[in-house]
């Protein structure tokens, strides 16, 4: 089956829309209905010479290339590399009627590129980051899972300093993370056991207590008490030495404490086509691992690999529940 995604560009004076216009470029197998504004997307396309055919719903496709457009108009059309707070409104619009249609049942799957989150807040929104949105719209928890061809790394705990990291661990945390994880490995990725390695907080995972007690007190006894229901867990591990190659071939994904302690080693590995994943939303969602770039807006020079990858990602994953 060919999966219906939407596709979300993100900030209008981004990269996010001249990504868009290079993925119209290409064949997939889905069809992607962007959920944006089309006069922002054609002047993407102006900018890099090349061809962009869009059709509304109920319209006669301009060709078997021409994609399909939900219309979001930004109500400024902001310079090249220059976000405008006006814009704030529509571009959180853009990503909730893209999510709701995968709700509902109209789209199978939501691929999303980078928004900027100083000009959402800017425009009066309160806004951390598109996976809570998505979260708080859906009714759900979520785990952030960044993944490419290399190494699957999920977070339990994302966007927040890194003073407060070790306040948030605890065993509720620890065990709803990595029961949404295991969970997606199987219905997801089709792994059947997946084996998931849990990294430890503290240098050398605390030293037996010597460096931190949090792998004691907390870490050991919950991945203890899950093992215990069948889950494959490896840890806690010293983050330093989890990611050798050798090691990450017994892995089928690695749990990070936080944020920088998991990403850099993935971002080395293959940033180009690294993915950002929602785990837990009643649909698959897959965004661009990197920013909006603003400085290469409009020069043509963007590399289309991480939102070519998302695509791919999330056609799999959607085919995958669909037929499930």
């Amino acid at each position: 089956m060919r999966p219906r995604l939407a596709l979300v560009p993100g900030e209008p004076a981004g990269i996010g829309p001249e990504l868009v216009v290079r993925a119209a470029q290409q064949d997939w197998e889905a069809e992607l209905v962007i959920h944006g504004d089309a006069a922002i997307l054609r002047r993407a396309a102006k900018a890099l010479h090349l061809p962009l055919e869009l059709h509304r719903a109920g319209e006669i496709p301009v060709s078997q290339r021409s994609l399909e457009i939900v219309e979001i108009a930004h109500p400024v059309v902001a310079a090249f590399g220059t976000p405008e707070a006006a814009n704030a409104t529509s571009v959180i619009d853009a990503l909730i009627l893209a999510s709701q249609a995968c709700i509902d049942g109209r789209m199978d799957g939501l691929v999303t590129g980078p928004v900027h989150k100083a000009a959402i807040n800017a425009g009066g929104i309160t806004y951390t980051g598109t996976t809570g949105l998505l979260a708080e719209q859906a009714g759900c928890k979520v785990v952030m899972m960044l993944a490419n061809r290399i190494v699957r790394v999920a977070l339990l705990t994302t966007h927040i300093p890194l003073r407060a990291v070790a306040d948030a661990i605890s065993p509720d945390a620890l065990r709803d993370t990595l029961r949404i994880v295991h969970a997606a490995l199987r219905n997801d990725f089709g792994i059947a056991e997946p084996t998931i390695a849990v990294l430890g907080l503290n240098p050398h995972a605390g030293e037996a207590g010597h460096l931190g007690d949090e792998e004691l007190r907390i870490i050991e006894p919950t991945l203890d008490a899950l093992r215990a229901t069948g889950m494959r867990l490896i840890g806690p591990l010293p983050a330093d030495t989890a990611f050798l190659p050798e090691k990450l071939r017994g892995f089928d994904a690695v749990l990070a404490m936080y944020h920088d302690q998991g990403l850099p080693v993935l971002k080395y590995s293959d940033f180009a086509n690294a993915v950002n994943i929602s785990l837990g939303l009643p649909y698959p969602r897959v965004a661009v691992d990197h920013g909006t770039a603003l400085e290469l807006a409009g020069t043509g020079t963007a590399d289309p690999s991480s939102l070519f990858a998302a695509i791919d990602t999330c056609t799999q994953l959607a085919r995958r529940r669909v037929t499930a």
